[in-house]
């Protein structure tokens, strides 16, 4: 078993016990939490319940798209 005898063993043992508890356990026990309330949510009171996702924003409006900026008309200033 790895050639750790006594001590160092168990010592090795609860450190890879926490890192797999804090990188794979817990974030899918928190993630089935979330789930499970949105659920209820959704369910209580299907008019109240809103999505929590943030808008894309359109790349014309603020110009991201090279080229097809915001232009304007050289003959409205005159």
């Amino acid at each position: 078993m790895g050639g750790l005898r006594g001590g160092p063993n168990i010592a090795s043992w609860i450190v890879a016990g926490t890192l797999a508890y804090f990188l794979w356990v817990k974030p899918s026990q928190d993630l089935k939490r979330q789930q499970e309330e949105r659920a209820a949510l959704a369910a209580s009171d299907p008019y109240r319940y809103i999505e929590k996702r943030k808008p894309i924003p359109d790349p014309q409006e603020n110009g991201l798209i090279y080229g097809n900026k915001k232009k304007t008309d050289s003959k409205t200033e005159e």
